[in-house]
């Protein structure tokens, strides 16, 4: 019979305008990892926030170990063992391992900060969890990997019997993500409860034995795992059935739009030549770090390449700059959209029509009321959960946010769409519905070229594939009869020449 570590009861949180949870609960064994699911904005961040002492609930309770606790504050949370690694990493770059370990808590002897003490405790919570990394390390030269493995030893450090891990996955590796479940299962030896938020259903059944889901604020269900069916889970979620991931479309690919040759940057860019038509998309496949993303900032004019060709419309043109390239129809909805692809800290209105400023403005005034009307048009088409065109970007979901960075391109009547990773950190209901937006951009001639590491997404989505191996294209695949191990073996820097595989630069 498992141990219960802590459970919340009947939780409800409401903040101007929205919901966000109505009497959800939920419950936590001791050496348990439980699997948190639902859309964007179905309140799992809010729930969890909760917990560790960001918000005051409404109502409900929460318990540890059967006893009522009150948790109104983050150094109260950790006070009873509670930490959370949020999806974006709270770390100070600047300093080594041990200090963001121990930030704010630094051994002292006297009145000095006793550093070979606090290197030295860093070192063996480290090595308890089995992370080979020095302590001197500055955390800024660290992969995105690497810090979270430093934010979990810094929870750790705090004596946290529960750990909250939030989308922990969304920029790993493979190799990484074993990495990562290697110390989760370290962790569950200990008796450590973890609440492990993720979209990624199939990550689900390796390191969880149960799942609870809530959908619009509300506790649906939980489930053992081994008891239900992924189709089963996914309905769970959304509320419905989805038929198929990727909606079927038979695209009408026109003209060619846009051509690329000899663009070259550094070491990170060396391709000879890329096109896109009308109505196509076009996946890029490759690992981390391949080159992908730099290929396509050299196209939109957000890095400067040491050379480049391109014909848009079979017309030659020079982008030198963002702005170039927007005037020239080109839109890039980036990786990282809270970094580069949205202002947070402003409204839905602005971030729509940011890109579009100039086609609402008159003698250098700006027409607000067609600026409204305009978010207000593309927050109807894309079915964005909003309270409304005023709310601040940074309280919308992931998944919300995306629909906003991709309103921003599509009000300026892109020609050439440019997505980079354009479902991650969002869940499968909304993934559909970018999936289709997809479809109906294509139908009215946008080309796409689709910058994804999910290959499943590349082989349902894609027209043709292109892959990218150490900034060079290695290969180009029909997406109708390509598979998984063929995009792995270009990917890997391999080329199957005469029913062989030979490795590319090999003699």
């Amino acid at each position: 019979m498992s141990e219960e570590l802590f459970r919340m009861e009947g939780i409800s949180k409401s903040f101007p305008g929205v919901k966000a949870l109505d009497k959800v609960s939920l419950k936590v064994n001791k050496g348990e990892v439980l699997g948190l699911v639902g859309e964007n904005g179905a309140g799992k961040s809010t729930l969890m926030k909760i917990l560790s002492g960001v918000y005051r609930a409404d109502e409900g309770e929460i318990f540890i170990e059967g006893k009522k606790v009150v948790i109104d504050s983050v150094a109260k949370a950790h006070e009873l063992g509670i930490s959370i690694i949020m999806q974006e990493l709270n770390m100070c770059g600047h300093l080594s391992v041990a200090d963001n370990i121990f930030i704010g808590r630094a051994h002292k002897k006297g009145l000095l900060i006793d550093d070979r003490q606090m290197h030295r405790e860093a070192r063996k919570i480290l090595d308890d969890l089995g992370i080979r990394l020095s302590t001197y390390d500055r955390v800024g030269s660290l992969s995105v990997a690497k810090q979270q493995m430093v934010e979990i030893a810094k929870a750790i450090s705090f004596n946290s019997g529960i750990l909250v891990l939030d989308e922990p996955t969304a920029t790993l590796t493979e190799r990484e993500i074993d990495q990562l479940f290697g110390i989760i299962n370290r962790l569950k030896e200990k008796g450590v409860g973890m609440v492990y938020i993720s979209h990624r259903m199939a990550e689900l059944s390796r390191i969880c034995e149960r799942v609870t889901v809530i959908r619009d604020g509300q506790y649906i269900g939980t489930r053992n795992l081994e008891d239900i069916t992924m189709d089963e889970l996914v309905s769970m979620i959304v509320g419905r059935s989805l038929e198929d991931k990727y909606p079927k479309y038979k695209r009408n690919i026109g003209e060619v739009v846009l051509e690329a040759r000899n663009v070259r940057r550094g070491t990170k860019v060396n391709a000879d030549y890329f096109c896109v038509r009308k109505g196509e998309i076009l996946g890029i496949a490759g690992l981390v770090g391949a080159g992908r993303t730099e290929l396509m900032r050299c196209i939109f004019g957000a890095d400067k390449p040491d050379s480049m060709e391109l014909w848009i419309d079979g017309k030659p043109v020079r982008i030198k700059s963002v702005i170039q390239a927007i005037r020239h129809g080109i839109g890039y909805a980036t990786e990282d959209r809270k970094r580069d692809g949205l202002a947070l800290g402003l409204d839905v209105k602005y971030n729509t029509n940011m890109a579009h400023l100039a086609e609402l403005s008159r003698m250098g005034f700006i027409n607000d009321k067609a600026g409204a009307e305009n978010a207000e048009k593309y927050v109807k088409l894309l079915r964005t959960k909003t309270p409304g065109i005023h709310q601040l970007c940074r309280n919308l979901s992931g998944g919300n946010q995306q629909k906003v960075v991709l309103a921003k391109w599509l009000c300026n009547d892109v020609k050439v769409l440019i997505v980079d990773e354009p479902t991650r950190g969002i869940d499968v209901g909304a993934k559909f519905e970018v999936y289709e937006l997809f479809n109906k951009l294509s139908e009215q001639g946008v080309a796409i070229i689709m910058i994804s590491s999910e290959l499943p997404e590349i082989l349902g989505m894609s027209d043709r594939i292109l892959v990218i191996h150490q900034g060079e294209i290695n290969g180009e695949l029909d997406a109708k009869t390509a598979t998984q191990e063929q995009i792995l073996y270009l990917a890997a820097g391999y080329n199957r020449l005469e029913g062989k595989v030979q490795q590319k630069g090999a003699v």
